[in-house]
This record gives structure tokens, sequence and C-alpha cells, in this order.
């Protein structure tokens, strides 16, 4: 029932933001050139989907989004657990070195890239690649150095090594952790995408809100805006339901409470 009223609440405060925009663009409070009216720009969107503009532009987005994510998430983990102070030559070798690179803005980075790559795809995937990373590093580590002490001496207890205590019981129980890093990263990949494609490219969402603006097409501006939001709200729900499905066993079997 809470949980019901809580939707609700959402979708109450959804409807009222939207109808508040409707209102005062129609009503002229806000200047309906520069505010059009919500319903106008719902349409405007329809339009350019019928017409094939905005999906062109989606699919090449998410494109770029889901590869650099996807690199980000495989080069991560590993990198996250090595990190994570049971390899301690590991990390005392490269701690220092991913301090620095962690601390790179990510925008100075990304014109260094076009610099040496060009303005092709390879600087976009790279620089989502990048951003995204950090998160999945920082909450590997911090997943693998949270693990209950109690869990280890039990493992110990087992006469297990430290290979298999790593892979048995230290994994399993930094998931949790681990999945927080993946959802923030996919919130930011859609971030970093819309300004890389805003500052070097000729297609994308991104790129599709910059030319509008150049043109001075507000109900395309207006549109790109939504259709990222949307896409930013359907990513994270994907990671949250993901991450009940893998994680969920996990905080049964390695909660404190059951120790």
């Amino acid at each position: 029932m809470k949980s019901k009223l809580k939707f609700a609440c959402k979708i109450f405060s959804i409807i009222l933001l939207f109808g508040l925009w409707e209102f005062m663009s129609r009503t002229e409070i806000l200047n309906p050139v520069l505010v059009p009216a919500f319903s106008d720009v719902v349409k405007n969107i329809w339009d350019m989907f019928l017409g094939g503009t905005f999906t062109k532009h989606l699919v090449i987005s998410l494109k770029r989004a889901g590869i650099g994510f996807a690199l980000a998430v495989i080069a991560g983990i590993p990198m996250g657990l090595l990190l994570g102070g049971w390899f301690r030559t590991v990390q005392k070798s490269l701690e220092w070195l991913m301090a620095i690179f962690s601390q790179v803005n990510p925008f100075v980075m990304f014109h260094i890239l076009i610099l040496f790559l060009g303005i092709g795809e390879e600087p976009k995937i790279i620089i989502i690649m990048w951003v995204c990373l950090w998160p999945i590093v920082t909450n590997t580590i911090t997943g693998i150095q949270n693990v209950n002490e109690t869990l280890l001496k039990a493992a110990r207890s087992f006469g297990l090594g430290k290979i298999a205590i790593f892979l048995k019981v230290v994994f399993p129980a930094s998931l949790t952790s681990i999945f927080t890093g993946i959802r923030i990263s996919a919130g930011y990949s859609v971030f970093m995408l819309v300004a890389a494609e805003m500052m070097g490219a000729s297609s994308g969402l991104g790129w599709l809100i910059k030319n509008s603006e150049e043109n001075y097409q507000i109900l395309n501006i207006y549109g790109g805006a939504l259709v990222i939001a949307l896409l930013g709200v359907l990513i994270d729900g994907v990671m949250q339901a993901l991450e009940k499905k893998f994680t969920g066993r996990v905080k049964v079997h390695y909660s404190n409470s059951e120790i």
C-alpha cells in the first residue's frame, strides 16, 4: 500500500509539472516562443519520430553510449578487484596512477582526443568509457574493502586459500557495491554522450539539440531534452531491475544478520 501511494505521488507530481508547463505557456505567463506548450513539444517529437529524424539520432546515440559503457564495465570491474587490497603489489603499483587519472577533466581530455583521433566515433566512445570507468572502479574497491570480517574468518576456518576466499566470499559479497557503481556509470554515459555530441559530432541527440539551437528550432531543443531525460529514466529503471535480480540472493546470503 505504501509503495502504491509513493508511486501515485510520483505520477501526480509529473502530471502537475507538465500541466503547469502547458498552462503557463498557453496563458503566456511564460513566453510561448521561448517556452512552447508541452503538448506542442510532444506533437513535434511524434512527428520527428514518424519522419525518422529522432529514430536515426537515437540509435546512433544509444550505440555510442552502449559501447562506451560496456567497455567501462569490462575494464572497471577487474581494475577495482585488483586495487581493492587483496593484491597488495598490484594495488601499490597502480593506486597512485589511478588517483591521478581519476581527476582528469573529461571535457579537456575530449578535446585532446579529438586533436589526436579527429572528430570520429573513437573520441566519443573513449570519453564515455573514461567517465563511466571511475564509479565502477571506486565502488568495486569499496565493496571489497567492506566485506564483513566475520565472513572472512569463517572462510579461513574452513581452510580456504586466499584465491578461493576472494572468488567464493569477497567477490560475491561485493556485488551490491559493484552494481551501485555500474548503475551510476549508466547515468554518466548519457550525460557524457550528450556533452561529447554537442562538442564534436554531426549526428546524435546531443548534436540535434546543438544544431536546433543554432537554427533557432525551439521545439526540437525541448523535444531532444525530453527524449534524453526519458532515456535516462529508462536506463536507470533497467539498471535497478538488473541490480535487484543479480544481487537479491547475495544480500540474503551475505547480510550481517545471517552471520
